[in-house]
């Protein structure tokens, strides 16, 4: 885990700590609710424009990252669909760091970073921030429609990422031209989670470090080892209907059914 700093691009670089993937035969997946009825995702979507302050929420010190990007998918949820925005703070990040973890900012041997799956479990049953989600499902790792899929009808997709070294001085992250070796190995630098919240045809935005950053479809392709839609209340109750070919109200269905058991 580095201490945050700038790169020679100006990107703000602050620490890692997204554990390995944690298998549960439980989690549903997203592939299983996306039927052939489903439209195409549009070519360009964003949810970008709206929050004007990110902040590192910890991150620059501690390991943290998986609580950020929820707290900061909180905050965009919120700055969209009111009635007004959730600014997060460094101390709320911190508390549920401490909670999921046993964290203690006394003791540097208990930053150990947290595992995606274990936060979204608590995220469900508990909250993050002001806010609780009512669902989540496990997209294919690095399946680039999924993520527009997502980002599309969730506002974000959930997203971890096996960071190679390479990526630590660019402005733009790339699979480097000699491709996912040396410095471009994947977790050469290590595991990272990212809210992503728009793309283009050539690129997807997340926010980490308390900014946008953009990277490559082949470095999402290439990197990715985990991610999530993510069902926020905030999000299900807005006035948006489902699309013909996806059902929320059976994602929700199904996932009150496993968690009974």
């Amino acid at each position: 885990m580095a201490m945050a700093n700038q790169n020679g691009n100006g990107m703000r670089i602050g620490r890692l700590g997204k554990m390995p993937p944690k298998v549960d035969d439980r989690t549903l997946n997203l592939a299983d609710y996306l039927t052939p009825a489903l439209p195409p995702a549009p070519p360009m979507k964003t949810w970008t424009e709206k929050v004007q302050d990110w902040t590192m929420l910890g991150n620059d010190r501690y390991g943290d990252c998986v609580i950020a990007a929820s707290l900061h998918m909180e905050q965009n949820w919120t700055a969209y669909e009111g009635p007004q925005e959730m600014e997060p703070t460094e101390q709320q990040a911190l508390n549920v760091y401490s909670t999921i973890t046993g964290f203690n900012p006394n003791d540097p041997s208990t930053d150990r970073g947290t595992n995606m799956l274990d936060a979204l479990n608590y995220w469900r049953k508990t909250g993050i921030g002001n806010g609780t989600i009512l669902a989540y499902a496990a997209s294919e790792p690095g399946n680039v429609e999924h993520i527009k899929d997502i980002v599309e009808l969730f506002g974000a997709a959930y997203v971890g990422l096996q960071l190679p070294v390479s990526a630590q001085k660019q402005k733009v992250w790339a699979v480097p031209p000699g491709g996912p070796v040396g410095s471009g190995q994947p977790s050469s630098w290590g595991g990272h989670c990212v809210p992503m919240i728009g793309y283009t045809p050539t690129q997807v935005m997340c926010v980490t470090w308390g900014q946008l950053k953009s990277m490559t479809w082949g470095f999402f392709e290439t990197y990715c080892d985990e991610a999530y839609a993510v069902l926020s209340s905030q999000w299900a109750d807005g006035n948006r209907p489902d699309p013909d070919g996806f059902s929320l109200d059976d994602l929700k269905q199904d996932l009150n059914a496993v968690v009974s058991h």
